[in-house]
C-alpha cells in the first residue's frame, strides 16, 4: 500500500502526481500486464527464434 503524505499547501495536483511516480515506480501495472498476456516457455522461444531469422534476413544483407 503506497502512502503519500500531502504537505501544507500543496495542491492534490502534486500529490497526485507524486503519487503516480511512486505507483509507476512499484511495476505492479507492468507485471498485471505480463500476467495477462502468459505465454508458455516453449512459444516464447519459438517467436524469439523468428523474430531473430526475420531480422538476419533484413539486416544480414547490409553487411555485404
Amino acid at each position: 500500500m503506497l502512502i503519500i503524505n500531502v504537505k501544507e499547501n500543496e495542491s492534490i495536483d502534486k500529490a497526485l502526481k507524486r503519487f503516480k511516480k511512486k505507483f509507476e515506480k512499484t511495476g505492479v501495472v507492468k507485471e498485471l500486464r505480463r500476467r495477462m498476456a502468459f505465454e508458455k516457455p516453449s512459444v516464447e522461444r519459438r517467436t524469439e527464434v523468428i523474430r531473430a531469422s526475420y531480422k538476419q534476413k533484413m539486416y544480414g544483407n547490409l553487411e555485404s
